[in-house]
């Protein structure tokens, strides 16, 4: 019979809080601690009776230690001074504007798959763990995009360049 979970958090609860501290810093340690074990606690009733409880936890710590080193990445930094003008960066010149409406009239699966492919240099099979679903299918909806795109325009070249 399989030892209460909460047992599980007394025996590897500073091992997993060690992992997490030396992957992300003190400050977001706890959070990642807390992700692990209510992972784990939902996994629990289906772990095999052989499992090295102790390798998987860090398994599950590494991979939350990671979300949260993602999630880092995707918040704005603060910054002391702000430009007096904005940035004309990442905003479509005029001459451009009926191409990006058109993109961002296509599907969802579609207008992603080529945001990730052609604007982010991203591989298939990464697009697919993005998305969800298989490599074939990102290739698939990459390739559908750029079809509808070049109805609309028809020297269009898949790194946006005229032909």
């Amino acid at each position: 019979m399989r030892e209460p979970f909460e047992k599980v958090v007394e025996q590897h609860g500073a091992t997993v809080l060690r992992v997490c501290r030396a992957l992300l810093g003190a400050h977001d340690a706890d959070d990642a601690w807390s992700e692990t074990f209510l992972a784990a606690m939902r996994a629990w009733p289906g772990l095999p009776e052989t499992a090295n409880v102790e390798a998987w936890l860090v398994t599950i710590a590494r991979r939350k230690a990671i979300d949260v080193l993602r999630a880092a990445g995707r918040q704005p930094l603060p910054a002391e001074e702000l430009p007096e003008t904005p940035s004309s960066f990442g905003v479509p010149d005029a001459d451009d504007q009926e191409l990006w409406e058109t993109v961002g009239r296509l599907p969802d699966k579609q207008r992603q798959a080529l945001t990730f492919r052609y604007l982010a240099g991203m591989p298939y099979d990464e697009i697919a763990a993005l998305l969800g679903g298989t490599t074939a299918a990102a290739r698939r909806a990459a390739a559908d995009g750029l079809k509808s795109l070049r109805k609309h325009y028809p020297g269009a070249t898949a790194r946006g360049a005229s032909a």
